[in-house]
């Protein structure tokens, strides 16, 4: 052998492994999100977007691999365009940046190019919530929320057959969970929110929807809409009001609703209610649910005829209360009402009205 070229012990050496190849067989496990992915014996050939493969192909990594100090300075960048690179049995599309992290090959996001993933990737294998950090995970690569490894009895991995051990911090999901987002599934809303805060967005999103409640109606829809809706079919009366000026209104008694629209697309209703022999005025947020971030406070006031001139009703509230359903708001059960004697009613019979004013701020 000390006589024979090197040249030749190397072809010598590489038949042997292309042999030994030739019995081995490599699994390759894909995760689809929303793409056409078809796979072979040791590749991948990803049409749209793959989020990860479990194993690369052995001879792929003896390829990427130079074996010895003349190729590593014959190695220069490939004179193929960027359409048709591709990485020894892995088909990427131009622009994808891959990098290897444990024996996977994971799609990652450059420049406007970005790749989907499973979001049962980002949920804790425990709890199938969304992960938040800090992250843990176990030998066998099942991820946990913090919260569930606190009530975890022995700190060991249930999902791991032979026991998967203890969990370690994983700052590597701490920077994927973190950086995730999630468009807001709500019509009108273009806001991106962190995965794991998605719900709680979700729930308290400003496009969330409202609903008419009309006999025989199952119109759904953000405020703005519901308004135009409960305007256009079924005809209820609308005011323009601005934050932090008085509006002035007479108000028919018969007519116990009626829509305020404020200068951002904020909704409003204004009802009036019959408790014993005293009317009752509330004003009330329609949107989905309450957002402690922002709060309406308001106060009203009732004006008499002549002959009580100069006595008024006042009323006022740090915040008004929210509703999704304007028609089935009552407004003797809400918390923040105006109270308007008799003496303060104009008229009789059908044709009474109340003389108010009323002033929304915003906060």
């Amino acid at each position: 052998l000390d006589h024979l070229p090197c040249c030749l012990l190397l072809t010598a050496a590489e038949m042997i492994w292309t042999t030994l190849l030739q019995f081995m067989m490599v699994h390759v496990e894909v995760y689809e999100a929303h793409g056409d992915i078809h796979t072979r014996q040791g590749s991948v050939f990803m049409t749209a977007n793959a989020v990860r493969t479990d194993y690369l192909s052995l001879e792929q990594e003896r390829r990427k691999s130079p074996r010895d100090s003349q190729q590593l300075r014959s190695n220069g960048p490939s004179s193929k365009p960027q359409a048709a690179q591709t990485t020894e049995g892995t088909q990427v599309a131009p622009g994808t940046s891959m990098v290897r992290n444990r024996g996977s090959l994971l799609t990652m996001e450059k420049g406007d190019r970005k790749a989907r993933v499973e979001t049962s990737l980002l949920d804790c294998r425990l709890c199938f919530r969304p992960l938040k950090p800090p992250v843990f995970q176990c030998n066998g690569g099942h991820s946990a929320c913090g919260t569930c490894l606190v009530e975890l009895p022995g700190g060991q991995c249930p999902m791991c057959k032979h026991g998967g051990g203890g969990f370690a911090p994983c700052l590597a999901m701490d920077g994927i969970v973190s950086s995730a987002t999630i468009k807001c599934s709500h019509d009108g809303c273009q806001s991106h929110v962190t995965y794991h805060e998605h719900d709680d967005h979700h729930s308290a999103c400003p496009h969330a929807p409202c609903f008419c409640t009309e006999p025989g109606c199952s119109f759904a829809g953000p405020p703005p809409a519901l308004l135009g809706h409960l305007a256009t079919l079924h005809s209820w009366p609308v005011h323009k009001i601005e934050y932090g000026k008085v509006l002035w209104l007479q108000v028919p008694v018969s007519e116990p609703r009626r829509l305020l629209l404020a200068e951002d697309g904020g909704v409003f209703l204004l009802v009036v209610g019959l408790l014993n022999a005293i009317t009752v005025v509330s004003v009330v947020c329609i949107r989905a649910s309450t957002s402690p971030s922002l709060q309406y406070p308001a106060m009203m006031w009732a004006y008499g005829p002549p002959d009580v001139a100069g006595v008024r009703c006042m009323v006022d509230t740090e915040a008004v209360t929210s509703s999704s359903k304007p028609r089935d708001v009552v407004a003797e059960k809400l918390p923040f009402v105006l109270l308007v004697p008799p003496t303060h009613v104009f008229g009789a019979g059908a044709s009474k009205e109340l003389s108010l004013e009323i002033r929304v701020n915003k906060m």
